[in-house]
């Protein structure tokens, strides 16, 4: 995989005819940027995937409409506040970024896509959001990715971006991203923005079938602390300006740029767990030996999930009846006889009896490394699944408890 995409610079901005930008518009107490703009110089087909929280932001709500017709030329980003559960002057507020945004670039608004992340309940200050848009407009170029990836941030501790690229046929393609997230992170989207671009040419249905399998196994996969966000979208732009011949069907290319997708979308999942508000380990916990995907999937973030799986974790602790724990309580079926634990390849549990000759090394092992790999096999089937999440640590309460003031 590794040699077949190559990792280059300039994250969104790599692939042929992107502009961004990330700017200073003062919505932000600590006067950090605030205001993102991503920009195809042409049309582009568009797929993106969205939160299933029920209390989605605006932003949400009026981007299922502007990506209906498959297209999409701009997308303009205000960090510092969701703009979330704030009525109808939210729902107008989002509008007039996307009229305003639409208006400077000299595009129609249809082909505008709008996104907020931040404090919940707030109102937007305008004249602000404003201010940096006409910036962003302004500051527009084809080195802006690494601002743009700046700009979108909150309480991320640093920016996450990546770009690849490789080969369709005799053509050159590139695919770039930015993402932002580190606390509210649950799989079925996270409290997370993800913007890809790519120069590729695909159909409309064929690129939004792979970017929502790509999210369901890299983006899906992730979580710090259990909870959903109301702003979460991971929205992809392809402007066909390297100039393959246009994927169409389920072919090798469509694979080649399906793998790509997933690589790069992994990466910046990975990158949002390692980011985790107050993480000091990244966890990956896999599944094994089930009788059903959706089995596995569910015992992993059964584990993934549980406060006192990743406090033991984050204490150096291989406390693996925790694990067991999370296990029973996720409702699978399961013979505890034939169950079996590992943590960084050392068993714990065997055949449901305790290893306690591993427990010593192991807790060496936690002491010392910030990758974690916990492993479940439950001997009862073929199917298996990974989920990745971090230990929960005081810095995580900290940073909650003080997040609003």
């Amino acid at each position: 995989m590794a040699n077949l995409y190559k990792e280059i610079s300039g994250g969104v901005t790599a692939p042929q005819g992107f502009l961004a930008s990330g700017v200073t518009g003062g919505i932000k107490k600590s006067g950090k940027k605030d205001t993102a703009l991503i920009y195809s110089q042409s049309p582009a087909k568009v797929a993106s995937v969205f939160t299933t929280n029920q209390c989605a932001a605006s932003c949400v709500h009026l981007n299922k409409e502007n990506i209906k017709d498959g297209l999409a030329q701009a997308i303009i980003v205000n960090s510092g506040n969701a703009n979330a559960c704030t009525g109808e002057r939210g729902y107008q507020d989002s509008q007039e970024m996307i009229g305003f945004t639409a208006e400077k670039l000299g595009i129609e608004k249809e082909q505008v896509l709008v996104a907020s992340t931040g404090i919940i309940g707030e109102f937007l200050e305008m004249d602000k959001v404003k201010a940096g848009i006409d910036k962003a407009v302004a500051d527009l170029s084809q080195s802006g990715g690494q601002k743009a990836a700046e700009a979108i941030m909150t309480t991320d501790t640093y920016a996450k971006e990546l770009a690849i690229e490789f080969e369709l046929g005799d053509k050159t393609v590139k695919l770039g991203g930015i993402a932002k997230g580190s606390g509210m992170i649950e799989p079925n989207m996270a409290t997370m923005l993800g913007f890809l671009t790519t120069d590729i040419a695909i159909d409309s249905s064929l690129l939004q079938e792979a970017l929502v399998e790509a999210v369901n196994q890299s983006f899906n996969r992730i979580t710090v602390d259990g909870d959903q966000s109301t702003n979460d979208m991971v929205t992809v732009l392809a402007n066909g300006k390297a100039k393959n011949p246009t994927i169409t069907n389920k072919d090798e290319d469509y694979n080649t740029f399906l793998g790509a997708l997933k690589y790069i979308c992994t990466y910046l999942a990975h990158q949002i767990v390692r980011d985790g508000e107050g993480a000091t380990k990244f966890i990956e916990v896999e599944i094994k030996g089930t009788q059903s995907l959706k089995k596995a999937t569910k015992i992993a973030k059964q584990i993934a999930n549980s406060q006192l799986v990743k406090t033991a974790m984050f204490g150096q602790d291989p406390n693996w009846g925790r694990i067991i724990m999370a296990i029973g309580a996720s409702g699978v079926e399961l013979d505890l006889s034939k169950v079996e634990i590992k943590i960084n390849d050392l068993v714990l549990l065997e055949q449901g009896e305790r290893v306690i000759e591993h427990e010593a090394e192991t807790k060496a092992n936690l002491l010392n490394d910030e990758e974690i790999k916990i492993e479940v096999n439950l001997n009862l089937g073929e199917y298996s699944d990974k989920v990745w999440t971090c230990d929960l640590s005081y810095k995580y309460v900290e940073i909650n408890a003080e997040y609003h003031t």
